[in-house]
């Protein structure tokens, strides 16, 4: 069985819920709005994030409606966030796939993500659970900061691991750290229960992140991102902090402060990435990753009482960490 149908194995009918009522939220009779949505929905991935959701809903009781609502407004809100990141990354792709500002116009893309934006709310209201409202609501808002936070950075003259863990906390943990928060709220989770579930969340979140980070220091051919794409975009991710900061070049820390300049060019990118891959940053930043995945399995361990979901969620962790793109 793979990692993935050990991980839906528990929840299978109720991702089937999840999954009709996502459709129709992606649906409307509108001609652009409607195909822009079309669009969207069949580029959407493997549905990550709901399945967290449902797990740990069922962890501490039962999947309800509450549930499946506050799961289909979280992924609403994720998407309107990518629309947008889009926007203000100029990004052409988004998972292999032309991305919506790309296919249509910026501003297309922008009225797209506020239109996802507000639907995320709507379908989160419909759980009549204000802390459940209130949680999402604030994700919104931390994952704006997030994002505010790591242009400031760029204009940072330090490179600083603190501040990449910083970034991560307000964005890719946010999210993750919300969706185990919000399983837990939806079944009546103790307050100590959910507060294990968070940070069980925050821990699986860096986890995602910093494979994500890996992926661009590698061809795009097998991974569907390509080489370097973060350090033209002005970031310097874990493995590259790591390298720069056990260097006594001086000429690799000027490249980074190149690369946090928008001032590199696609030669010295690929220098750098090269002296990040040769200096040890990708194996620093796998034992970092394997440092978190110790702290989630011993909230696997400790608090989740179904073999079925123990087992789905220590195949989520394993596919966070081996999956190929």
């Amino acid at each position: 069985m793979s990692n993935i149908q050990t991980i839906t194995q528990p929840i299978t009918t109720e991702m089937q819920q999840f999954d009709q009522l996502f459709a129709d939220s992606l649906t409307h009779s509108d001609g652009l709005l409607g195909s822009a949505l079309e669009h969207i929905r069949k580029r959407q991935g493997k549905r990550m994030r709901p399945m967290l959701i449902l797990l740990t809903a069922k962890n501490y009781g039962r999947v309800n409606e509450e549930t499946i609502y506050a799961a289909v407004g979280l992924e609403l809100l994720h998407t309107a966030s990518l629309v947008h990141d889009d926007v203000v990354d100029e990004s052409s792709e988004r998972r292999g796939q032309a991305s919506v500002n790309a296919t249509y116009n910026n501003k297309v893309a922008v009225l797209v993500g506020d239109y996802l934006l507000s639907t995320a709310l709507l379908s989160v209201a419909r759980t009549r659970n204000n802390t459940i409202v209130e949680e999402l609501s604030e994700l919104g808002r931390t994952l704006a900061s997030g994002e505010i936070l790591q242009l400031s950075n760029i204009s940072r003259l330090d490179i600083s691991e603190d501040i990449y863990y910083k970034v991560i906390q307000q964005k890719t943990a946010a999210l993750f750290a919300a969706c185990c928060t919000i399983g837990a709220l939806s079944a009546g989770a103790s307050d100590e229960e959910i507060e294990a579930a968070r940070q069980f969340g925050i821990h699986l979140g860096i986890i995602f992140q910093i494979k994500d980070d890996i992926f661009d220091y590698y061809p795009s051919f097998d991974i569907g991102k390509p080489s370097g794409n973060d350090m033209a975009e002005g970031k310097l991710t874990l493995p590259v902090i790591y390298a720069v900061n056990q260097s006594d070049d001086a000429s690799i820390r000027e490249l980074a402060m190149k690369v946090k300049n928008h001032q590199v060019s696609s030669e010295e990118i690929a220098r750098l990435v090269d002296y990040t891959i040769s200096h040890g940053g990708i194996e620093y930043a796998r034992q970092r990753m394997m440092d978190f995945r110790s702290k989630a399995l011993r909230y696997i361990d400790e608090r989740v009482r179904r073999d079925d979901i123990r087992q789905a969620l220590t195949a989520y962790l394993d596919y966070v960490i081996d999956r190929k793109k």
